[in-house]
């Protein structure tokens, strides 16, 4: 098969619904299918049938982009597996051993936020950026770092929903969501913690209503702790709570906010709107890291 020729399967494993593909190369997906996640055996084998009915010996590799936290030590003994997650059942699951018993080429690994940041970068709004973060905000909270293009691993992955934001004024007695940490950022400013605290979605809230205010300030100083920890050449933002377009003005001022005057490139000064940016795939990044992440694991 020649390299312009060749297909990959494409796994997207989210914890709320599952999508499969088969694409190339340039992006371009052949055919797609999409199922609720439900308990880990049954949504599996519904993983393995539909690559198996798209031609399994036609594949290069399948990339697996996963909910998380997975583990990414290829010399651990549980590489490849689900770690401790609030999904139920979903816990110590051996998502890469599922899918290499059963095809017999290689499988690329990595969390559904690190795909979805190699696909922004090749195909949508971190074009020609080799250090970016991808960040989501639906569910959960979580985020992708590329340096250099590479993935950022180290211990494990970035688990950037996780960190604790000060607490705004007007959320003093809101407690937070995470069955982990409560209030870390996830706890307070995901789409299950907008609804906890509102009984509304974010959209059906009024402009006035406090929610918009609190959730800027919170994803105002995710962003600014983000660059000056990783200091990325671009800040991209997708997810379920992000597909409001006003919001992106109001956590651009309070990122600017926390960072206090102490940056002054004109990234961030003078060019603000094109250094936090809507994600560009919206819907399709997940599947489409799941396919960057294949591309990659596939022999040259």
């Amino acid at each position: 098969m020649s390299r312009e020729s060749r297909l990959f399967g494409a796994v997207e494993a989210g914890g709320t619904k599952f999508v499969c593909a088969i694409g190339d190369e340039s992006g371009t997906l052949q055919s797609e299918t999409r199922f609720p996640t439900t308990e880990p055996r049954a949504t599996l084998l519904k993983v393995r049938e539909f690559l198996q009915d798209s031609g399994a010996a036609r594949l290069s590799a399948i990339g697996l982009a996963c909910f998380g936290p997975v583990v990414l030590d290829r010399r651990s003994a549980n590489y490849g597996f689900i770690g401790k997650t609030p999904k139920a059942g979903w816990s110590h699951i051996d998502m890469v051993g599922a899918l290499a018993r059963d095809f017999s080429c290689p499988v690329g690994f990595d969390t559904d936020v690190t795909g979805a940041a190699l696909a922004e970068q090749r195909w949508g709004a971190g074009r020609g950026i080799q250090n970016l973060v991808y960040l989501t905000v639906g569910t959960g909270i979580g985020g992708g770092v590329l340096v250099e293009g590479v993935p950022v691993h180290g211990l494990m992955h970035p688990e950037i929903g996780h960190i604790h934001p000060r607490r705004n004024a007007l959320d003093g007695d809101f407690a937070g969501v995470c069955p982990f940490h409560g209030d870390c950022l996830e706890g307070l400013a995901s789409g299950p913690a907008i609804l906890a605290r509102t009984g509304s979605e974010l959209q059906q809230l009024h402009a006035s209503h406090a929610q918009w205010e609190l959730q800027a300030d919170y994803l105002g100083q995710l962003c600014a702790q983000l660059v000056l920890t990783v200091s990325p050449q671009r800040i991209i933002m997708g997810g379920g709570v992000m597909q409001q377009e006003r919001l992106f003005p109001l956590l651009r001022a309070r990122m600017l906010h926390w960072l206090g005057g102490y940056i002054e490139r004109s990234e961030i000064v003078s060019d603000i709107d094109r250094y936090v940016v809507p994600a560009a795939l919206g819907a399709r990044a997940g599947v489409l890291g799941a396919l960057r992440l294949a591309i990659g694991a596939a022999a040259p």
